[in-house]
């Protein structure tokens, strides 16, 4: 699996394609999928950085269990929490912003708790290890999106 810096990076290279949209494949911009995958990344830091390890509990999710294993999310089956919903202000700037900020908060992962967790709409509590493994799948599953978008 790519890792997150370079998936960010990634994201980054699309910046100049920020206002590109092809209603065919999403009804979003490039920029909106740059935007929404930063902003899923740094609410999940956060929220792992601001959880109490003590109070992590596993438990079975079957859909988590086949996204983290598939390393794939199926288009069109979820809906994003309004948290990381981007505003309509999207410009080449704010995104360019952002992306620094985003480098820079990846690196708190290194230093968190295993038991660092946080709590996914559809697959529940996440520790630390299977959040970076959501995370990189979900920054890549926009990718994807916005590949086909440029197409």
């Amino acid at each position: 699996m790519i890792k997150l810096a370079d998936l960010i990076k990634e994201l980054e290279s699309n910046i100049p394609d920020h206002e590109q949209i092809n209603r065919a494949i999403s009804v979003s911009s490039v920029g909106w999928h740059i935007e929404h995958s930063l902003l899923a990344i740094n609410n999940i830091i956060s929220a792992l950085k601001n959880s109490e390890p003590g109070k992590y509990s596993w438990k079975f999710n079957p859909i988590r269990t086949l996204v983290l294993t598939m390393k794939n999310i199926p288009r069109g089956k979820g809906k994003a929490p309004e948290i990381v919903m981007p505003d309509d202000n999207i410009d080449e700037e704010k995104l360019k912003k952002h992306i620094q900020e985003t480098l820079e908060k990846i690196n708190i992962i290194e230093r968190l708790n295993p038991d660092s967790h946080f709590e996914h709409p559809f697959f529940g509590m996440l520790d630390l290890k299977p959040s970076v493994k959501f995370l990189e799948i979900h920054t890549n599953h926009h990718i994807k999106i916005i590949k086909d978008i440029l197409k």
